[in-house]
């Protein structure tokens, strides 16, 4: 029970109290006073009744003293009258039913009056006359005492309800700060900073809310400490310093990331020789500030074509990797980087469409990093040798199927269930045990097995990444995938089902008619994220809620801060495979020990990618990671 109803319960208990011995004390004084008033009336009348009688009885006059007596009876304030003539024992008897009107029959049941009557004798000097008896009537008692408590509750009840409100909105000013207080601890248990607590009037409170505030400060400047350490150790490591841009070592990582995973696209290389005849001309601070500004522009118009990453891997050199780009988009975007060149050539003072070349190759199946540059590079040659601006080495690459027949085909395989599941196990870095199973989906098409690689770029250029995934998680649910094993089995989203509301409000309805929900984890991307992070909120709120996990995919990818941790509060994290390339270089364990350390300060689990021997297993081990997840463990067929 809260602190606030166990105070409203004790207040509300006391009052209660309080409220019922005043109602009980009123009731027993007013009981007490119409009993002495019923007294008191009763030896008026006997008195006053003899008094009347006395001069008639003397004379025998019956009548008339019958009459003195039935004005008094019928008032209705006396039971019974009693009047006895002693000269020749002649009684006369008034009596009246006890019936009271007005009041409850329970109440009367109480026998809260107990009976009063009198009796005189009528006398004449010494001479007795008549003895006169009266019994009182209790229903004037009744009446009155009913009356009374019936406005004492009354007026006791309306009291009661308005201290009672007056109470609950005074408690909850008085105790709102301990609400505040509880709500931050429980922020700060969660690993969530938020605003600091508003400084009580309450003085014992005072000090309580400035310690809550100082620790949640101090946690929160830790982890954006962390989090800073992260950002400077990538920006140190893998940023150029003049341009602000990637350098080389994260572009060959991205370019072995991208060619592991399904896309297509191109890599652009470029030689400003331009840069050159400035630095002669302007040193090299001049010519810092032309790539500076080079690449401003560069950063902000290219991504607007095609998203991909772009790099100064040398002094001259820039390389622009299109992560997800047709031909036409490739050749829009060279396009485009050839004007914002020769604009900056000619705000330099240079000669427009002189002293740069341009080296273009595509992605093809099977493709290699170095193949991939050594391509470009071959391309950038050739231009500079035959003196053109830019040079396209084409891959002539036979396409199984063209854009219009690939559509078609993978529509009918999605919707006939033509799905082939693999899965990868995820391996606890300290026992050895499978901790959870990654879910691999390949696609029967045309009799033959297609796999993601192949297929999902075409999934993503077509926008069917919200159909195929509903598909998934039937094919899963009616094919009991999830009781196969003990482990939960994690689930990739695509971008284009984060982003789709029918798909937020169907996943909804599938977890909430799942009874295993506590056997899948749902994985998404680091680069859906920060594009989409106000949907992932929601879809982050709405698993958690269900008694699903969730988890974020290539993390650590990105070069930005990591402040997204503390805001989705995933249940797991997995490490970007680029980690495990910089192992090899014998530059990644710093960096992926920075953000370990942010991940497990914000109670998250995390997962080691891209392991593929047990001596880069051992490399990784002294991290304090929870499991690890690479070709070390290769991919498996399902056993359905």
């Amino acid at each position: 029970m809260t602190l606030f109803r166990q105070i409203n319960s004790l207040l509300f208990g006391l009052f209660l109290l309080v409220m019922i011995s005043l109602v009980y004390f009123q009731f027993t004084q007013a009981r007490d006073f119409m009993d002495r008033q019923m007294e008191s009336d009763l030896n008026n009348t006997m008195t006053s009744l003899g008094l009347m009688l006395q001069p008639h009885i003397e004379t025998g006059d019956m009548v008339t003293a019958e009459t003195l007596v039935n004005v008094i009876f019928e008032g209705g304030f006396y039971r019974k009258v009693t009047l006895k003539w002693l000269a020749d024992d002649k009684e006369q008897v008034w009596e009246n039913p006890v019936v009271i009107e007005g009041v409850p029959k329970w109440l009367v049941g109480l026998d809260l009056f107990a009976m009063q009557k009198k009796k005189s004798v009528i006398t004449s000097g010494w001479m007795q006359l008549a003895t006169l008896e009266v019994e009182a009537h209790p229903a004037l008692g009744y009446q009155q005492l009913w009356r009374v408590m019936n406005d004492t509750v009354m007026i006791m009840s309306l009291l009661f309800i308005i201290s009672i409100f007056v109470l609950r909105n005074r408690l909850n000013r008085i105790l709102k700060p301990l609400h505040d207080i509880a709500l931050q601890a429980k922020n700060i248990g969660q690993r969530k900073f938020g605003e600091s607590i508003t400084t009580p009037q309450t003085t014992e409170l005072k000090d309580v809310v400035g310690a809550i505030n100082s620790m949640s400060g101090q946690l929160k400047q830790v982890f954006s400490t962390l989090d800073q350490e992260v950002s400077e150790l990538k920006g140190d490591k893998l940023v150029d310093q003049v341009s602000t841009l990637p350098n080389r070592q994260y572009l060959n990582a991205q370019i072995n990331n991208w060619l592991n995973e399904p896309g297509f696209g191109g890599l652009i290389l470029a030689q400003f020789d331009w840069l050159e005849e400035i630095h002669a001309k302007y040193g090299y601070r001049g010519r810092d500030q032309i790539i500076h500004a080079l690449s401003s522009r560069m950063q902000e118009e290219l991504p607007q074509i095609s998203e991909g990453v772009i790099a100064r891997i040398a002094n001259t050199e820039f390389a622009f990797l299109l992560t997800n780009a047709e031909q036409h988009q490739i050749e829009s975007y060279l396009q485009t980087l050839i004007r914002i060149i020769n604009q900056e050539i000619t705000k330099a003072g240079c000669v427009a469409n002189s002293q740069f070349s341009i080296g273009v190759s595509q992605r093809i199946a099977d493709m290699q990093a170095s193949d991939l540059l050594s391509q470009s590079d071959n391309a950038l040659q050739q231009a500079r040798i035959e003196g053109k601006i830019s040079h396209w080495i084409d891959a002539q690459q036979t396409q199984k199927y063209s854009r219009e027949q690939w559509r078609s085909k993978l529509v009918d395989a999605i919707e006939n269930n033509h799905f082939i599941f693999q899965w990868q196990a995820i391996t606890d870095m300290n026992s050895s045990e499978v901790i959870q199973r990654e879910l691999y989906c390949r696609l029967n098409i045309d009799q033959k097995v297609v796999s993601a690689a192949e297929f999902m770029p075409f999934i993503e250029l077509f926008d069917l990444g919200s159909q195929l995934d509903k598909c998934l998680l039937e094919n899963i649910k009616n094919q009991n995938i999830l009781k196969l094993r003990a482990q939960p089995v994690a689930i990739n989203l695509t971008y284009n089902s984060i982003q789709d509301a029918d798909f937020i409000n169907w996943l909804k309805t599938f977890l909430a008619s799942s009874d295993n929900n506590n056997q899948i984890l749902f994985e998404i991307s680091e680069s859906s994220l920060v594009r989409s992070l106000e949907q992932c909120q929601t879809i982050f709120a709405l698993i958690q809620s269900s008694g699903a996990k969730v988890g974020i995919d290539q993390c650590g990818r990105q070069i930005g801060s990591l402040d997204y941790l503390q805001t989705l509060q995933p249940n797991y994290i997995k490490l970007d495979q680029s980690f495990a390339f910089y192992d090899k270089l014998n530059q990644g364990n710093e960096m992926c020990r920075a953000l370990t350390n942010v991940a497990k300060g914000l109670n998250i689990e995390v997962i080691i990618t891209g392991i593929e021997n047990s001596d880069q297993l051992k490399r990784f081990a002294s991290l304090r990671a929870n499991g690890y997840q690479g070709y070390i463990s290769a991919p498996e067929d399902i056993p359905i």
